[in-house]
């Protein structure tokens, strides 16, 4: 399908060997700031300077298999508890060292990129070790160190009987306190909420102090400083920890597939869906071409591909939509939404396709990133993009941004494959998550991505959408954070930085674009 939608492919090796990589020389490090750690838990190793020197976008795994990197952090320190965090700080805003806090490292924006700003020396603060779980049953929430990753807190939460139910794709790896940073949204979010909607209370060690907000379900005392520290990407200070609402485990988990006439009937049954009651925790629409990538995956002489096939011979159509819908909780729960949402999808037209495809989607629910490794070995691009819209100017964003990156990638003498889903719905607007691929241009891969990935973003904010739904800021698309926020709240985010970072150590280069 590839070679007839892009061409043959070159295929592209992997990584370089570690020995060939060209590392900028580490600057030394004060004595009282490995003091402040342990010997032991100062690192310089290449290897260390490397994993802790990208994140995961596209551009990153470029610069590792083309050995490439202009940039690492001369050291990765590991603290052990929060009051070497507050010594790093210290210590680090005093000598003019910049630091950049690491969780999972799975950012797809440019967020761990080590870069300097005006600072002469650059630390990576890995938080691994900031683990604590402390559960209130009582009160269902739960508060959670930064440095556990997504399958160690939920088993942790599991063992006292509840679930945080946060899935993004990168759940495998991230981190607790790279969700809070970031702002992120998991794939059960229209269910359980975006993380920054968990958060009930969290803590910011910033140069200039800790910042603290109460645990309580609500307060009238705004502005709410938690938002301020949610989502702001190490730029601030570093999250040591945050108090999240949890719910009790689910005893039924039901995953299903549909189909859908066309991507409007789809997102029109997500709409019902999310102005009334019956939405999903799951709900994904994916558009014809994201339908029929996902159908030559699956193979279409499996189950799925026969119903499908069917339901398009009934209607006398060539086309169709595919929709996952996932339901979680207590038995009579889970029936009951689910009569509600069946009632939905059969008035818009969609057609059941059974259990088993939604099974298949659960069961494959992270396995995204991994064919983008795979696909990047046999030599093309693959990349992701997301935004998210009102349903009165979703099908103008879908349409902008599609054509926008054809357009781009036909410029670059690639043409290829660009196709979305829609999902994270609200009463208001919902999601979109697109996907491009093509056939990648050995020499200029960098500068290919940025052609394409300025044209979608410039077609976001020309539609009004936002430029991140929940892959953040980071460096990638600090550029566009004025169309965000406008000038003056540009100059408000400054405000809070000098007031928390006066030296400006703090993750240089990201979220706030530079004056």
């Amino acid at each position: 399908m590839l070679r007839e939608r892009v061409g043959e492919l070159e295929p592209w090796p992997l990584a370089v060997e570690l020995e060939r990589f060209e590392l900028p020389e580490a600057e030394s490090l004060p004595q009282d700031l490995i003091e402040a750690v342990g010997e032991a838990n100062v690192f310089t190793g290449t290897e260390d300077r490397v994993r802790h020197a990208t994140g995961c976008g596209y551009t990153d795994l470029a610069k590792l298999r083309g050995g490439r990197l202009e940039a690492a952090p001369d050291a990765v320190l590991l603290p052990a508890d929060v009051e070497a965090v507050r010594r790093v700080l210290e210590i680090c805003a005093t000598e003019g060292i910049a630091v950049v806090p690491y969780g999972g490292g799975t950012s797809v924006v440019g967020g761990v990129s080590p870069l300097r700003g005006s600072h002469g020396r650059l630390i990576s603060l890995d938080l691994a070790c900031l683990r604590d779980v402390e559960v209130d049953r009582r009160s269902l929430t739960a508060r959670l160190g930064a440095g556990l990753r997504g399958p160690e807190a939920e088993a942790a939460l599991h063992a006292e009987g509840v679930v945080l139910g946060h899935f993004p794709q990168s759940f495998e790896y991230a981190t607790i306190g790279g969700f809070a940073a970031t702002r992120s949204a998991g794939q059960a979010s229209s269910g359980y909420g975006r993380f920054d909607s968990l958060v009930s209370a969290v803590r910011l060690i910033a140069p200039a102090g800790d910042l603290r907000t109460l645990e309580t379900p609500h307060t009238a005392a705004g502005p709410a400083l938690r938002e301020v520290v949610v989502g702001s990407e190490g730029t601030f200070g570093v999250i040591p920890d945050v108090t999240v609402r949890v719910r009790p485990l689910p005893s039924v988990r039901r995953y299903e597939a549909w189909i859908a006439e066309s991507f409007e009937a789809g997102a029109e049954v997500v709409r019902t869906l999310a102005q009334g009651p019956g939405l999903p925790d799951v709900i994904r629409v994916s558009d014809e071409e994201e339908t029929e990538v996902s159908l030559a995956l699956s193979g279409p002489r499996g189950v799925t591909g026969t119903l499908f096939g069917g339901y398009l011979g009934l209607r006398r159509k060539r086309g169709g939509c595919l929709i996952v819908v996932g339901f979680e909780g207590d038995e009579e729960s889970v029936a009951r939404r689910r009569a509600l949402a069946v009632r939905a999808l059969r008035r818009g037209g969609a057609a059941y396709l059974g259990q088993g495809a939604g099974r298949s989607w659960e069961r494959g629910r992270y396995q995204g990133p991994y064919l983008r490794d795979t696909l990047m070995g046999m030599g093309a691009m693959v990349e992701t993009l997301e935004t998210s819209h009102t349903w009165s100017r979703l099908h103008e964003l879908h349409a902008a941004v599609t054509s926008a990156i054809r357009g781009a990638l036909a410029a670059q003498g690639t043409p290829g494959l660009a196709f979305c889903h829609l999902s994270h719905a609200y009463a208001d607007g919902a999601s979109l998550y697109f996907t491009f691929i093509s056939r990648s241009r050995r020499g200029d891969e960098i500068e290919q991505w940025q052609a394409v990935k300025r044209a979608a973003s410039e077609a976001i904010v020309a539609s009004g959408g936002t430029i991140t739904h929940h892959h953040a800021v980071g460096r990638d698309h600090a550029p566009y954070m004025e169309a965000e926020v406008g000038e003056t709240g540009i100059e408000v985010l400054r405000a809070v930085k000098e007031q928390l970072d006066p030296a400006g150590i703090m993750n240089p280069g990201k979220t706030i674009p530079a004056n």
